[in-house]
């Protein structure tokens, strides 16, 4: 029996994880904290309030990520510049180094694996990746709108 199609994307989620697990192996990062390290990248120094906001964590999750990151030498914290209550959180140059070369396998990555899909076929992947994509993203909110109060 062939396997459904939400089985093949469970498959394809594991194995990116296991594969992202093996790049941080050795390294001290986790998931989470590379997710950080990425929203910062893309976002510039950021305060850490809005650094939950991005990642869609708590701002308790975003002390203890931070905490760890700016003991690992990943990131800084300096006061804000118009905000004293404030501080921001900004890459390390050793984070930058780390975050250039993530991107540059991560571009790796995406070219072995459109590689692998006939040239003629990848706008229809392309296609139906985003569909897939845009119809669980509006699943994902509508159970969230939906949800028990008890369970938020």
């Amino acid at each position: 029996m062939e396997p459904l199609f939400v089985d093949r994307l469970l498959q394809i989620t594991d194995l990116l994880q296991r594969d992202m697990a093996h790049a941080f192996d050795g390294t001290g990062l986790t998931t989470a904290r590379v997710h950080l390290l990425w929203v910062l990248q893309h976002a510039g120094p950021s305060t850490q309030q809005s650094l939950a906001q991005l990642c869609e964590v708590s701002p308790r999750n975003i002390t203890g990520l931070v905490d760890a990151l700016e003991r690992s030498g990943h990131v800084r914290r300096s006061p804000h510049p118009t905000d004293r209550r404030a501080v921001l959180v900004e890459l390390t140059s050793t984070a930058v180094e780390t975050m250039t070369r993530m991107q540059e396998e991560h571009d790796h990555l995406d070219a072995t694996l459109l590689n692998a899909i006939d040239p003629a076929d990848r706008p229809a992947v392309e296609r139906g990746l985003s569909a897939v994509v845009a119809h669980l993203q509006s699943l994902v909110a509508a159970a969230a709108t939906t949800a028990p109060e008890e369970a938020r």
